[in-house]
């Protein structure tokens, strides 16, 4: 039997509806479950429309580097060429990672249940592994070797976020996706990373 969708909570008299009224302050773990996950909607629904083609270098205006600090020397050929050949994983990466994150938040707000919740978590993370055997199809220049292994590591990251989320279908317990989100944050920062060598100005989700 699904689960009825409850009122707003009404945290103004510091209690939830549903719970025992005792006088006493929202418990901790609800309010760090709630925030951890509410503040990533603000985010994550900018990062929805922010989804579309590559920026443009030309259109960017990037802040002036510290005086005295030599520019960034443009790409090389065979960097081009990674960037260009990174960018469709990169967008399907993104647009996973966004979704995993709603479904945590359509989840904690009651929206869906459990088998919906493991459904699209399931198929952020074939997405992740598809982009990780397509990364490794992929033979970076020597001077972007770091930036495919940060890469990589992101996905490995997103997957062991992933896995966590799963692990409420199981126990119900909501301190999983309080445990995945500093994975997908950590993830997030890495794309960001990788962002700022390939395509500057770009904006990437946590």
């Amino acid at each position: 039997m699904g689960r009825k969708k409850p009122a707003s909570p009404d945290l103004s008299r510091g209690r939830v509806d549903g719970l025992p009224n005792t006088g006493r302050l929202v418990s901790a773990r609800i309010i760090l479950v709630g925030t951890s996950l509410l503040g990533l909607l603000g985010i994550l629904t900018f990062a929805v429309v922010r989804e579309a083609t590559p920026p443009s270098r030309a259109g960017i205006s990037m802040p002036s580097p510290p005086a005295g600090t030599p520019p960034r020397p443009p790409l090389t050929a065979a960097e081009e060429a990674y960037a260009h050949a990174l960018w469709p994983i990169h967008t399907d990466v993104k647009l996973s990672a966004i979704r995993m994150s709603f479904a945590a938040i359509n989840y904690k707000l009651r929206e869906i249940e459990r088998a919906e919740l493991r459904g699209r978590v399931e198929g952020a993370l074939e997405v992740h592994r598809g982009a990780a055997e397509r990364m490794h199809a992929l033979r970076p220049p020597a001077s972007l070797e770091q930036v495919h292994a940060e890469y990589l590591e992101a996905l490995r990251l997103y997957e062991r976020s992933a896995a966590e989320m799963i692990k409420v279908v199981a126990d119900g317990r909501d301190e999983h996706l309080v445990a995945a989100y500093p994975l997908m944050n950590e993830a997030g920062g890495k794309l960001l990373n990788v962002g700022t060598v390939l395509w500057p100005g770009e904006y990437v989700p946590n």
